[in-house]
């Protein structure tokens, strides 16, 4: 397979919804780069009970990583199961 025009509908729509929500994770991570660039002195400053917003940021990052697999995951599931659904429907 040589471009994306090969690809089946689903192998596309995957893809495409793999790389909006790397997009997304890319953004809130260079968020917290910045943050740490431009005032790493604003990392230390407590949030809520006593941690600081890097802490919180930190573990923000690892949840929205483990949220963001699990969509992507029932997602694509979903869009194979149409798939199938639908290349079954057209043998019989």
């Amino acid at each position: 397979m040589s471009s994306a025009q090969e690809l089946p509908s689903e192998d596309r729509a995957k893809a495409r919804l793999g790389l909006i929500m790397f997009g997304l994770y890319a953004l809130v991570y260079a968020g917290f780069v910045l943050i740490n660039t431009v005032a790493p002195k604003l990392m230390g400053a407590i949030l809520f009970a006593g941690l600081n917003l890097a802490v919180v940021y930190g573990v923000f990052l690892i949840l929205l990583a483990i949220v963001l697999g699990l969509i992507y995951s029932q997602a694509a599931s979903r869009m194979e199961t149409r798939s199938a659904g639908g290349a079954e429907g057209a043998v019989k």
